[in-house]
């Protein structure tokens, strides 16, 4: 496979699949492999029935190994899991105990050369109901975020929110860093730098940070477990570019302002209106896209999904203009993100099939 597929889904294994897939051509991966010995897909061959934990370790560290080599150099890995309680010793830790599954991937994917960029908390604002009484319920799961170099693309201002609190302008100056600080203790200098006089924080909005309070969403279809759409939309917005160019493969980014009102109400209301007691009323306003000055066509750039399920990186990356392919094992799952998308299989998908076992 020369060209990198785009706008469809590969029906197969992850691992063969994304080994038919050309070098450095996918700009993100948003994915959510299945959990340990949680669902049974129905599959012969899936991730997630392995003997013990170790083992699917193993099977998602080739699928990563993979992965690694089709990202672009500036390229992302976002990677949801969850985790599992043992009931023999066998699955790889004590009955009654956590499996500490997504932590020992993690540790293997370091081991490989991964960098660990964040680990993202997804809080669950309506998570299921749970009748144990000697723990507490479980409410959140784990969202890594992963490069392969230093240096990627990544447009935090597509993602900043409204500040919470109102600038002083008594704040103190910027002091050195205290005297307790260790080797490896932030420093503070940026946030004065970003922080003018009467400024609650940077000009443009604030970092989300790493805890995203977001419900769950139900799908009536046979899948046993979709991720919700706001799910996808900060990782998608942060790390795959809206648009790059065909000579330079450089990423174009939309310019981002924000116009101080004063007093004055904005007009329209919208949600990047920042409203505080006395004047620092403000309006974020995203502009039209910066070219790059090549004169070049341009092409959205692509979103990987290699456990695609029922279609929702698909569908988040479509509502914002990004190109996207999905690799699923389950033709019934195949079919329902299909349905999902609003769109009928390309004439070359049959053959997709065959392709696979001649893999």
């Amino acid at each position: 496979m020369t060209d990198l597929p785009r706008n469809t889904i590969l029906l197969g294994d992850a691992a063969r699949r994304l080994a038919q897939l050309p070098a450095a051509s996918v700009d993100c991966c948003i994915t959510s492999p299945p959990y340990f010995a949680l669902r049974d897909y129905g599959t012969v061959g899936q991730i997630g029935l392995e003997e013990t934990v170790d083992g699917w370790v193993e099977q998602l560290r080739s699928v990563c190994g993979e992965l690694a080599r089709v990202l672009k150099p500036t390229g992302a890995l976002w990677l949801n899991l969850g985790d599992s309680y043992s009931r023999h010793v066998r699955y790889g830790a004590p009955p009654k105990s956590l499996l500490a599954a997504p932590e020992r991937l993690l540790l293997a994917l370091m081991h490989d050369g991964w960098i660990v960029r964040n680990k993202v908390v997804w809080a669950k604002t309506n998570p299921m109901p749970s009748s144990v009484s000697d723990r507490l319920s479980l409410t959140y799961e784990i969202v890594y975020f992963l490069v392969r170099n230093p240096r990627y693309y990544f447009d935090l201002d597509a993602i900043r929110e409204p500040h919470r609190s109102q600038g002083s302008r008594s704040a103190r100056p910027h002091q050195n860093d205290p005297t307790w600080a260790g080797p490896l203790a932030a420093t503070r200098g940026g946030l004065a730098r970003a922080r003018a006089p009467g400024q609650p924080g940077h000009a443009l909005g604030k970092n989300p940070g790493d805890v995203w309070p977001l419900a769950t969403r139900g799908f009536r279809g046979a899948h046993f477990a979709t991720f919700p759409p706001a799910l996808v939309e900060r990782p998608l917005l942060a790390t795959c570019p809206e648009a790059i160019c065909t000579a330079c493969a450089r990423p174009w980014r939309r310019r981002v302002t924000v116009r101080r009102l004063g007093p004055v109400s904005p007009t329209p209301r919208d949600q990047y209106v920042h409203r505080f007691a006395s004047n620092w009323r403000t309006v974020r306003e995203v502009g039209e896209l910066t070219p790059c000055g090549c004169g070049a066509p341009i092409r959205p750039g692509v979103v990987l999904d290699p456990f695609f399920g029922t279609g929702t990186v698909g569908l988040v990356a479509r509502q914002h203009g990004r190109d996207w392919l999905g690799i699923e094992l389950n033709p019934a799952y195949v079919a329902m993100a299909w349905d999902r998308l609003g769109s009928t299989p390309p004439r070359y998908y049959e053959r997709a099939a065959p392709l696979e076992a001649a893999a």
